[in-house]
């Protein structure tokens, strides 16, 4: 699949704008309550570590996957063609 990369910087900037306070002031990572509801949901690994990263089980990546072709997918460029408002 390939994604439409105006749309996940437009959602990469949706996130931290979310989670703003102090009109604009945002942490680096995300909420650890969001993270926290992710693996009681079994989608990550227990995010509590010292670890900077997280690890997707395979079901979260598979939930993953789909919702990014979702959100991101891009048209092929023949439907682009004749929909030049998309």
């Amino acid at each position: 699949m390939e994604y439409d990369e105006k749309r996940i910087e437009e959602t990469v900037l949706a996130l931290p704008t979310t989670f703003s306070f102090d009109k604009g002031n945002s942490w680096k990572g995300y909420d650890f309550q969001i993270m926290n509801r992710l693996h009681e949901q079994g989608f990550i690994r227990n995010p509590v570590n010292k670890s900077k990263s997280i690890w997707l089980t395979p079901e979260g990546l598979e939930r993953g996957r789909h919702i990014a072709d979702q959100l991101f997918g891009a048209a092929p460029e023949a439907e682009r063609l004749s929909n030049p408002d998309t």
